[in-house]
């Protein structure tokens, strides 16, 4: 193994990646199996996860991946997905909060549900998973080698914008400052817990403005570096998060948005 395969290889690692049969969930998938993992890909669309883990194996990449489903969204459901991942593995390596969802309306009519089903996902089972699945990552970790939490934050959470997504806008920031939170809380259990704040790229969540190549590049005429992301870009971000290269690295809120977070319409001398 080279020196570059040997910083970023996810060899024999276990991972979990909840929302992982579609979009950035997907993305991060793909990139631990081609590095070598066995990874869990869970959402409530059980099928769906079944087939997305069968075109993972089927890449004949050196990790694996099996599908089955487990959704976020209330405490039951946190509860079953534990079980289920524990029923399969005695050890995580790597828990990816990716499952997300989203709502959105004018400020005048917002309405209440929209707060409570984005928040029961984005944040709520986000925390009750991991705090579920401490005891797998902590079994797995070492000085050497932490066990890792990627969740999914946004550069929503970020930037103080809306786009009549209120809620949320509102979950990504407290991912964001429950990365932190967390990061410090685990420390001493060898858990290293980082976010990934990606801007516009390829999803369901976003194919109302990004399903069509016209689409995409209209929003991506927005963005500093003139594009959407592509898979590569979470894939690159995803495997030095959780391998030997971050080893290092907790706290973060990585942002993935090629010049979004920094990006503002002041000037102050110039024309």
């Amino acid at each position: 193994m080279s020196y570059l395969e040997e910083l970023f290889s996810l060899d024999g690692k276990t991972a979990l990646v909840t929302g992982g049969a579609t979009g950035i969930g997907r993305m991060a998938a793909t990139a631990m199996v081609r590095a070598g993992a066995t990874v869990l890909v869970a959402s409530r669309k059980g099928a769906d996860c079944e087939k997305a883990a069968a075109e993972l194996n089927a890449l004949g990449a050196p990790g694996k991946a099996e599908g089955f489903a487990g959704d976020v969204s209330s405490e039951e459901g946190v509860l079953a997905l534990a079980a289920a991942v524990k029923a399969r593995t005695d050890r995580l390596d790597i828990l990816f909060n990716n499952a997300g969802t989203s709502w959105g309306a004018p400020f005048a009519e917002f309405p209440y549900a929209g707060w409570t089903k984005v928040l029961a996902v984005n944040v709520i089972g986000l925390f009750h998973l991991t705090r579920e699945l401490v005891p797998l990552l902590a079994e797995a970790a070492s000085d050497d080698d932490p066990s890792r939490i990627v969740n999914l934050g946004s550069v929503m959470g970020t930037q103080p914008l809306a786009d009549d997504a209120y809620s949320y806008t509102a979950s990504k920031a407290a991912v964001h400052h429950l990365t932190r939170t967390l990061a410090v809380e685990l420390a001493g259990r060898r858990i290293t817990v980082n976010a990934l704040a990606p801007g516009p790229f390829q999803s369901r969540m976003t194919a109302f403005a990004t399903a069509t190549e016209e689409g995409a590049q209209k929003v991506g005429s927005h963005v500093p570096l003139g594009r959407i992301g592509r898979p590569d870009d979470i894939a690159g971000a995803t495997l030095y998060l959780c391998s030997r290269a971050g080893a290092y690295v907790t706290g973060a809120i990585l942002p993935i948005d090629g010049g979004q977070s920094v990006q503002h319409g002041m000037t102050l001398f110039k024309d």
